[in-house]
């Protein structure tokens, strides 16, 4: 009885961990994928020049090991993980990170997260914008503005 239990447990478990539709979103919570910075519509060559550089800044900081960056119309997406033995320090290395990106960058407006589950959504978002050209500007700003909207309703 104890073995069924069990069983019936993990298996309600593993399945509400199964709801994002990328093979990469689903990955990205196991290892790391590196994804490409992305903006939302037709954006310029030094628009992308510029968040390959911040996804480059970020990634040096010797706390974090995966980043994802997305432009959208007015605010540039910062989410990334945290070493497992940093974690405890996540108050300051948010601090060090937006102070980083305040000096570097003056003129962009920057949202920062170290939550998984924006990570998630974010990989999910570039996933689809990549892969699926029927994605449209306007849904990929929809879904922008929801995770932007999902990370402001946590703080």
């Amino acid at each position: 009885m104890k073995k069924i239990i069990l069983f019936s447990f993990f298996l309600l478990i593993m399945s509400g961990c199964s709801h994002h539709d990328s093979q990469n979103a689903t990955m990205s919570l196991i290892k790391e994928i590196h994804p490409t910075p992305a903006i939302i519509g037709s954006g310029e060559n030094k628009d992308m020049d510029m968040l390959n550089k911040v996804k480059e800044d970020v990634e040096s900081m010797e706390e974090l090991f995966d980043v994802a960056v997305i432009k959208g119309e007015k605010e540039i997406l910062v989410a990334y993980k945290v070493k497992h033995l940093q974690r405890f320090h996540m108050k300051g290395i948010e601090k060090k990170l937006n102070k980083m990106l305040e000096e570097d960058y003056p003129d962009e407006d920057f949202i920062v997260s170290s939550d998984y589950k924006i990570f998630l959504e974010a990989v999910e978002l570039h996933d689809k914008m990549e892969g699926d050209k029927q994605y449209s500007e306007e849904k990929a700003q929809k879904k922008f503005d929801k995770i932007i909207k999902l990370k402001k309703e946590m703080t």
